[in-house]
């Protein structure tokens, strides 16, 4: 480390600011690109093959069921389909939960109770 330091001393005023400068936008590029992770999971995750628009739907019976049939044919999953299933719902409900209208938010609450229920927990 005490090597940089050196270099960085020998350096000009201007070049010194230049590198800070490149720091700082290197740094605002890499919080951007942390900032929306939950988005490219949501859409490009393979952990279920959901069917689309899933969290959408008004009946918290048939979001449940879906969830469930989804978790219970994949292959790809970790833990339990009841565990991969309430998984994606929660991580929705979260991550989502911010934008959603309040009316979708009791419908997805209503879906997880569903979801149990359907499990049998």
């Amino acid at each position: 480390m005490g090597k940089y330091i050196f270099i960085f001393q020998k350096l000009t005023k201007i070049e010194r600011r230049q590198i800070i400068k490149l720091k700082k936008v290197k740094k605002r590029i890499m919080k951007t690109k942390k900032k929306y992770w939950s988005g490219r999971v949501t859409k490009e995750s393979n952990a279920l093959d959901l069917q689309g628009g899933v969290f959408t739907w008004h009946d918290p019976v048939k979001i449940a069921k879906s969830l469930k049939n989804s978790a219970a044919k994949s292959t790809r999953r970790k833990g339990t389909p009841y565990q991969s299933a309430m998984s994606m719902l929660n991580f929705y409900i979260n991550r989502a939960g911010k934008n959603l209208p309040a009316k979708q938010l009791e419908i997805l609450a209503k879906a997880k109770n569903e979801l149990k229920k359907l499990f049998k927990k």
